[in-house]
C-alpha cells in the first residue's frame, strides 16, 4: 500500500504536529472526528493530550465503540502519550470514571513521570529504528508522560529508559518501558511529533502498509 491514508483523532491534543510528521514520511494525513471518517482510514494516530478528556469525547462523538471494533478487526493504531493510555487494557492512577479503548495487553501508569514542570527531552534506543540502516537514537519529548508498568507476553518492548543519562548519572526511571508494539498497535510514552524526528511515524506507516 503506497501513500496510505492515516487519520489523526482530532478531538483534543497535538493533532497538527502528527499530521505534519505523517506527511513527512509519505502518508496522507487526515483529521478524524466523525464515525464516517474513522471508517475510511487505513490507520489511526491517537495523539497526546489529556487522556480523560479524549476518553469522554470519544463517547460523546460516538467513536469509541467503532474504534474498538476496528482495532479488533486489525486497524493499525499508534498512540503517543495520552494515546498510549487509551490503548492500554489496564491503567493505574486514572480517574474513577476513566475508560480506555484497549487492545494492548499492558498496564500503563498515568502521569508516571510527574507534572508539566518535569517535562524533558532525551535520546533513546528504539528497536526497529535505532538498529536499522544508519540507525541512531530517537529524539523524544516526555510531557506529563505515562510509562508501561507491566507488559503481557504478546507485547514487544521497543524502548526503555536507560540506566544512566548522557553524563553517566543514574536515572530514577531506569528500565521503565516507554515504547511497545502488539500486533497492529504501536504505543509510545513520548511525543516524537514535536522533536523533528519522524522515524517513529515512518515505522507506523510501514505497519499500515503491511510491514
Amino acid at each position: 500500500m503506497s501513500n496510505p491514508t492515516i487519520g489523526v483523532l482530532a478531538l483534543q491534543g497535538d493533532v497538527r504536529e502528527h499530521l505534519a510528521a505523517l506527511e513527512t514520511v509519505g502518508a496522507h494525513g487526515v483529521t478524524v472526528r466523525r464515525p464516517g471518517e474513522l471508517a475510511a482510514v487505513d490507520g489511526l494516530v491517537l495523539p497526546g493530550g489529556e487522556s480523560t478528556t479524549i476518553d469522554k469525547l470519544l463517547r460523546i462523538f460516538e467513536l469509541r465503540d467503532l474504534l474498538q471494533a476496528r482495532i479488533k478487526d486489525g486497524l493499525p493504531v499508534y498512540g503517543s502519550c495520552a494515546g498510549m493510555i487509551l490503548l492500554a487494557d489496564r491503567i493505574l492512577d486514572g480517574t474513577a470514571d476513566q475508560q480506555t479503548v484497549g487492545g494492548m495487553d499492558v498496564v500503563v501508569r498515568r502521569n508516571a513521570f510527574g507534572r508539566q514542570v518535569d517535562s524533558f527531552e532525551t535520546d533513546l534506543d528504539f528497536a526497529g529504528i535505532s538498529d536499522v540502516g544508519d540507525g541512531g537514537a530517537v529524539r523524544t519529548a516526555f510531557i506529563r508522560a505515562p510509562w508501561i508498568e507491566e507488559a503481557g507476553p504478546e507485547v514487544e518492548v521497543l524502548s526503555r529508559i536507560p540506566a544512566v543519562d548522557t553524563q553517566g548519572r543514574p536515572v530514577a526511571a531506569a528500565g521503565r518501558i516507554v515504547a511497545a508494539r502488539q500486533g497492529s498497535l504501536l504505543a509510545t510514552a513520548f511525543h516524537p511529533e514535536i522533536t523533528g524526528d519522524a522515524r517513529v511515524h515512518g515505522l507506523f506507516v510501514s505497519m499500515v502498509a503491511g510491514g
